[in-house]
């Protein structure tokens, strides 16, 4: 008898925990039941797609009639942070419109239009969109679950769709709902009659646009440009790791420019600054390329010259180069993670090159001296 009870007990608590953990989380195979309020419309043929696994986001969606079209999006809330789907035009974020969804405490939840027609702080417009959205309502069924509940009146929404979350603790709190910066997105194309997704073309584009240019311009260069500064006793290994790295990056770079501009074309953006100094990096580059071509050999008298222009050409470049990067690094859009990660880095390599060039001083000193004790043999006289 005790242990039928005992065994009771168990499944209980199995049973109870199972259920704990599936209104905990959503999946395309959950039911809707656990929001237990009233959805404003049929739910039985709705398409499910999970549209960002990483955050486990996951939307539901069905053409109701003609001209409207009804959608579930659910969230996790444990992340602490506002999530938001957004219907953009072209991929890109700026010029789309966006529904927010938070809940900074349990019962405590909001619901917010906002439209994104730049990347400050005053063109993000709260209650403002290009959607014509209704029924909307933001239900939270457990304290780790979110839902946004609306409909769209037009006979096709964009199938190009926008993701975020927000930093953890910060939310568009009233009154005046400003945005904060989300810390992490993504852009995808959704095929609304299969129910398939996919990464948005524009989204790798731009992502491989900044990294072959992170990479090439900003970080393989610098790396090069060590090697062929601190590493001369390593001859002439020094050199054809430095002409190989140098090349990598210069290839990885122009490749890379060449996809910021088909990006531009395609996307009509409108990046004059970030462009110019793209153009001044290449024709930098090509400088350096011509470098290696016409370098004279090491007892020639105007070696000395060659390697002012080569050094300094270099310098400008990887100057040039940071300072595109951060500033591309704003212009799309990208969260404080990207920023970190490439401070990081360039941190790094700085703290490097400092460590390197107070070595090279010092031992350039001690051979000086070296050099000047050798030299120096005082004269002894001789006993007749």
């Amino acid at each position: 008898m005790k242990l039928t009870c005992l065994c009771q007990i168990v499944l209980f608590i199995i049973l109870y925990n199972s259920s704990t953990f599936v209104t905990s989380q959503d999946s395309c195979s959950s039911k809707l039941m656990q929001l237990q309020l009233p959805i404003p419309f049929d739910t039985s043929s709705l398409l499910c797609s999970p549209v960002w696994p990483t955050h486990n986001f996951i939307l539901r969606y069905a053409k109701a009639s003609s001209d409207v079209w009804s959608f579930i999006f659910s969230f996790p809330l444990d992340t602490k942070a506002y999530a938001a789907i957004g219907f953009s035009k072209d991929g890109s974020m700026v010029g789309s419109s966006a529904i927010v969804g938070w809940m900074p405490s349990p019962g405590a939840g909001g619901m917010k239009l906002f439209y994104l027609g730049g990347k400050s702080q005053r063109d993000v417009i709260v209650d403002k969109s290009d959607l014509y959205v209704m029924n909307a309502s933001f239900v939270p069924p457990t304290d780790s679950l979110g839902y946004l509940i609306f409909q769209l009146k037009t006979t096709q929404p964009s199938n190009n769709l926008i993701f975020a979350i927000g930093p953890n603790g910060q939310f568009p709190d009233y009154p005046q709902y400003d945005l904060p910066q989300h810390i992490d997105q993504t852009s995808i194309t959704i095929n609304y009659s299969k129910g398939s997704t996919s990464q948005n073309s524009n989204l790798k584009l731009r992502r491989s646009h900044g990294v072959l240019n992170m990479m090439g311009w900003s970080i393989l260069v610098i790396i090069g440009s060590i090697i062929g500064r601190y590493f001369k006793q390593w001859d002439p290994i020094w050199f054809y790791l430095h002409a190989s790295i140098q090349t990598f990056g210069f290839v990885a770079g122009v490749i890379g420019i060449l996809c910021g501009l088909l990006l531009s074309k395609k996307l009509n953006s409108k990046v004059t600054h970030h462009k110019n100094i793209a153009i001044i990096i290449i024709v930098l580059g090509f400088l350096q390329v011509l470098a290696i071509i016409i370098r004279p050999g090491r007892e020639s008298k105007i070696r000395k010259y060659w390697n002012w222009y080569h050094h300094n050409v270099g310098r400008i470049l990887i100057i040039f180069a940071i300072l595109n990067t951060f500033y591309g690094l704003h212009l799309g859009g990208e969260g404080s993670k990207w920023f970190l990660a490439y401070g990081v880095i360039i941190a790094v390599l700085v703290i490097v090159v400092v460590f390197l060039e107070i070595r090279m001083r010092i031992i350039a000193r001690r051979e000086a001296r070296s050099k000047e004790t050798s030299s120096y043999s005082p004269s002894v006289e001789l006993p007749y």
